[in-house]
């Protein structure tokens, strides 16, 4: 990272080229139209972020990565047409740029922060998207709602620090055949097994069976950052849970 591009405004041209850049070396693509988007997300979070904590992240460049280029990656993992899931959306990362690449989805954002889910609702508004909704609820009390078991096609989170307590809470909202995604940071494949065998215990999993339970590692590294990344993808098979 280099002093000028730190000192880059965001929204501006230069911001808007490394994004674009950036993409390209992730293999995914990101039109002017979904970065213009971008931009519009980015400059109200900064606004929002004089008055309501969204985030701690304000630099121009750290924010085009860490939370922009950071919330592609799953573009990869998620299908058309399905319905995703972001438990502790905080700033809207990373459901909000998932929808803006993949119009299709059906995105509910959750967060237990009146002021962040009030964000939400606002960057959804100027943005004119649809088939994407914000609600102020805790995951503990949302899996209480009508109608939200075995609801969601893909459950993810970057917020929750604890890879046991996500999936567990996350389990009641997921489909059938559906994954729960995990988006860690540079996580050792010794916890990632910790996590998976606590995991399988409290949710009862036999991990004998290997038609019960799959768990698949992808690693990548930021551009610009060269930060290093885990995503944790979980699939639950047919074998009884409780």
């Amino acid at each position: 990272m280099d002093k000028a591009s730190s000192m880059m405004e965001i929204g501006s041209k230069k911001w808007r080229n490394l994004i674009c850049e950036g993409a390209k070396d992730l293999d995914i693509q990101a039109g002017p139209a979904s970065i213009e988007k971008f931009a519009v997300h980015a400059l109200e979070l900064m606004k929002w972020n004089q008055k309501t904590n969204l985030t701690a992240i304000t630099d121009p460049l750290e924010i085009a990565v860490k939370h922009f280029l950071d919330s592609m990656i799953p573009v990869k993992m998620i299908p058309p047409n399905t319905s995703l899931l972001d438990i502790g959306s905080g700033g809207g990362f990373p459901g909000i740029p998932l929808k803006i690449l993949m119009p299709s989805l059906s995105v509910t954002l959750i967060d237990a922060s009146r002021k962040k889910v009030n964000f939400l609702k606002h960057v959804i508004r100027i943005l004119e998207l649809e088939g994407i909704e914000a609600l102020h609820t805790r995951a503990e009390d949302f899996a209480e709602s009508p109608g939200v078991a075995n609801k969601y096609d893909v459950i993810i989170s970057r917020a929750l620090s604890s890879m046991t307590v996500f999936v567990v809470t996350a389990f009641c909202f997921l489909k059938k055949g559906g994954v729960i995604l995990a988006m860690k940071g540079n996580v050792s494949d010794e916890d990632i097994q910790l996590s998976c065998a606590s995991i399988q215990k409290k949710l009862g999993i036999s991990g004998e069976d290997p038609n019960a339970y799959s768990v698949s590692v992808d690693r990548y590294t930021l551009p610009y950052l060269n930060s290093d990344r885990t995503i944790v993808s979980l699939r639950l098979g047919n074998s009884t849970i409780y």
